[in-house]
């Protein structure tokens, strides 16, 4: 029965949307990964889409979806970029990993306009300022 069915809790595993510059010296932001386990997680799928409201009328992004391979202990990896025109969207993003044969699943959304200059924090993990998931 479905009541049966246990579902594992997602720990130490967190998405963080970083902003730096480019060669150009414009800002570029990019959705990171952040594996803080302290064994790998593999099979690891992220589908990535913006929805919302502007000027009374619902947007919707195409959704993305990134594979990536495995993920090391206590490492990032890079999701996907992201255009600073979606900020006003709920940036929604679902991931799916395997640790061992056990399947872990978590919705992470980025609020709209909650990805702005004054949420930056230090993210330790990449040396860079961004916006972490909490």
């Amino acid at each position: 029965m479905i009541k049966d069915i246990t579902k594992p809790i997602v720990q130490n595993v967190t998405l963080v949307v970083v902003c730096e510059k480019n060669i150009l010296l414009q800002d570029e932001w990019k959705v990171f990964l952040i594996n803080s386990n302290s064994v790998d997680i593999d099979n690891t799928l992220v589908a990535s889409t913006g929805y919302g409201e502007s000027n009374g009328e619902q947007q919707r992004t195409s959704t993305l979806r990134h594979f990536l391979q495995t993920v090391p202990a206590n490492s990032t990896a890079l999701v996907e970029p992201i255009d600073e025109n979606v900020f006003h969207l709920n940036n929604e993003y679902w991931v799916s990993y395997y640790i061992g044969p056990q399947l872990y699943d978590k919705r992470f959304v980025f609020l709209p306009d909650s990805i702005r200059e004054e949420n930056l924090t230090f993210i330790k993990e990449l040396q860079l300022k961004g916006v972490l998931h909490s």
